[in-house]
């Protein structure tokens, strides 16, 4: 593994807002951790090389342990989350390395789109 080379962990950060796709899907570990495993869409206009562009992607999230997760399986679809988190592989039984943010922390938030 490469690092900064000042004992430091090379940086590994998201938040991203959008709109819970569907109701999340609970399981357990054989741990007995609770894991909602559910999709934001993010829409939005960013400004890149000067030019303003429409940004629009799909994130699958992970939400472990049993207060991130009963707070997801709370929301209905359509519901804003801001999710702060960091990325790390889909699953470790996959090969590939599709991606999915991890989150550290969910919130509820009112958004008024144009």
């Amino acid at each position: 593994m490469v690092s900064p080379g000042n004992g430091e962990q090379p940086d590994n950060q998201l938040v991203l807002t959008g709109q819970l796709l569907k109701s999340a899907e609970l399981r357990t570990t054989p741990a007995g951790i609770p894991i909602a495993r559910f999709v934001i869409a993010h829409q939005s206009r960013r400004s890149e090389a000067g030019q303003v562009r429409d940004v629009e992607c799909r994130m699958s999230v992970v939400a472990s342990g049993q207060a991130l997760s009963a707070a997801v399986m709370q929301q209905p679809p359509g519901t804003w989350l801001k999710v702060t988190g960091f990325l790390s592989r889909a699953g470790y039984r996959a090969p590939d390395l599709r991606v999915a943010l991890h989150a550290l922390k969910i919130e509820t938030v009112v958004m008024t789109v144009e």
